[in-house]
């Protein structure tokens, strides 16, 4: 199962919960997941955020694979300019 990691605030919607470990194959499935796992967590994540896998932040890729083993960061939406 991948390690899933809430960065800043968004943890506050998921009662202080900062960590879970999720089985899914790809970011599309991992964010269902996670929302279902907090569901007050689920609204920020239909909005949008940007994750981090394994290192490399993707924004728009929800079907970017996840390996068993990868670490990976849940942030805010982040603003490019």
């Amino acid at each position: 199962m991948a390690k899933v990691i809430l960065w800043g605030s968004l943890s506050r919607l998921a009662e202080g919960r900062k960590e879970f470990d999720i089985d899914a194959p790809n970011i599309d499935r991992m964010l269902t997941a996670l929302g279902e796992a907090a569901p007050k967590l689920k609204p920020i994540l239909e909005k949008g955020v940007t994750v981090s896998v394994d290192g490399t932040l993707y924004r728009l890729d929800r079907f970017q694979k996840i390996e068993p083993d990868s670490e990976v960061f849940i942030l805010p939406k982040m603003a490019g300019g």
